[in-house]
């Protein structure tokens, strides 16, 4: 069979993962921003598979909806009754009717799967061996199914390890339960496989025995032990989050990023970073975070849905959230929070401030303690300052507002009105100075105090 050959991808997601104590399908917890299922269908979908069919049990109209955000025409099949993974996957017959290339059976609760790790497996697919497995090298292989091979190397079982002879049970070759397999193959033994076991269930692994029966060999792809964990428990999803977050570090250092303390930085499945950043320690970026070149972000900032340009400056202790892009050579300091704003080039917020649904022009300085007061109890509303303004300390601007190009707040007003450009705008309480007021009212109060001691 030519590598050329369509491929169409099975995903088995309805678990309940009644082990993670959860009221959530288990494939829908997240590990670095990401839901598991997403995971596995962006590994999927960079193999450009012609269908992509979905398993999910009958109460997991999530799953679906999560699907479609990856691959919009996903097919979801439901699998009303779980009675093994060969009963699952037959459910997606009716989404691939008609498809005649490689069929993928992927599982939503393996994260780490590779695109690369996929395409390897669907090309083990050929005329001789219409079936392939793939399997991994266990550091322990107790628990794991084991892949047994002839004296010439050719698969021919895999044996769950309750089933194993003492020798096979040395065995380190496990199964990690992801197939590819003919369409045309598929569908004819399917039918084959009983439930005759301990938990009667229909078990895809039963196709190995089935296929070596009709004379066909089966073929062998193998990847890294840690590409094919799964999820069955918190302690588990930990253990995922851990090692995805040492795939992407390793990632961002490869390409140019220079991460201070690794373990601290926690990334995104979807960040990007660009050359000659550098992150300190403690820094969380979330989803959906953008990062250009020549960017320091400092420690303990909190991003996530945020663009960064080129030469800028963040934190220590800002905070970036979503629909905050920050301009050229800008400067977020501590304590700073952007939210839905646009902060031109070169514009400085260096203490204390939140800005929130504005826009804030080049140039411009927005004083320590300046907020941007956006929320009426009912709406939102723009604030928008212009280039080459300067905000005083302590500014209050009711949104909404415009501040106009090259003006200047003086420190401590509540601007409620439009400031024309290159204007001095000033909105506070006139100050009163009375001489001797603060001695008199000690005296005072040393009096009150001398006589109710007395009393």
């Amino acid at each position: 069979m030519p590598k050329s050959q369509p491929i169409a991808v099975v995903v088995l997601a309805a678990g309940k993962g009644t082990r993670m104590r959860s009221d959530f399908p288990k494939v829908l917890h997240k590990a670095a921003g990401r839901t598991l299922l997403s995971h596995v269908l962006h590994a999927a979908a960079g193999a450009r598979p012609q269908r992509t069919v979905v398993i999910a049990g009958p109460d997991m109209s999530a799953v679906g909806a999560e699907a479609r955000q990856v691959i919009p025409d996903a097919v979801i099949a439901i699998q009303e009754k779980r009675q093994g993974t060969a009963h699952a996957v037959g459910m997606a017959q009716d989404g691939l009717k008609g498809f005649e290339g490689t069929v993928l059976v992927l599982y939503g609760d393996v994260p780490l799967i590779r695109t690369e790790t996929i395409r390897a497996l669907a090309e083990a697919v050929n005329d001789e061996s219409p079936l392939a497995v793939l399997g991994f090298r266990a550091a322990n292989p107790t628990g794991y199914g084991r892949l047994i091979q002839n004296r010439s190397g050719r698969l021919i079982a895999i044996r769950e390890e309750l089933d194993t002879t003492v020798d096979e049970r040395r065995i380190d070759l496990c199964n990690s339960g992801f197939i590819a397999v003919t369409a045309k193959f598929l569908w004819q033994l399917l039918p084959r496989i009983d439930n005759n076991n301990a938990k009667h269930e229909y078990y895809l692994t039963d196709l190995v025995g089935l296929t070596v029966a009709e004379g066909s060999q089966v073929a062998l792809a193998e990847c890294p032990e840690a590409e094919v964990h799964g999820v069955n428990t918190r302690a588990q999803l930990a253990q995922i989050e851990s090692l995805l977050q040492a795939r992407y570090r390793q990632s961002a250092m490869d390409n140019g990023a220079t991460l201070i303390d690794p373990p601290s930085v926690f990334l995104s499945a979807d960040t990007e970073i660009g050359k000659d950043v550098t992150i300190e320690p403690h820094v969380i970026i979330g989803p959906q975070v953008r990062i250009g070149d020549n960017v320091e972000i400092m420690a303990f900032s909190h991003l996530e849905g945020a663009k960064i340009a080129d030469g800028v400056r963040i934190g220590p202790y800002a905070r970036l959230r979503p629909g905050a892009e920050i301009g050229r050579n800008a400067h977020i300091g501590n304590f700073v929070e952007i939210k839905k704003a646009t902060i031109g080039e070169g514009a400085k917020a260096n203490h204390l401030t939140y800005i929130g649904d504005a826009t804030v022009g080049a140039r411009s300085n927005i004083g320590a303690g300046t907020i941007t007061c956006n929320y009426d109890g009912y709406d939102k509303h723009l604030t928008e300052i212009g280039a080459d303004v300067f905000v005083g300390s302590n500014t209050a601007l009711v949104a909404p507002v415009k501040v106009g190009d090259a003006s200047n707040i003086a420190a401590g007003s509540v601007i409620t009105e439009n400031v024309p450009e290159h204007a001095l705008a000033i909105a506070r309480g006139q100050q009163a100075v009375k001489p001797g007021w603060a001695k008199r009212y000690r005296e005072m109060k040393k009096a009150r105090k001398e006589k109710k001691g007395k009393a």
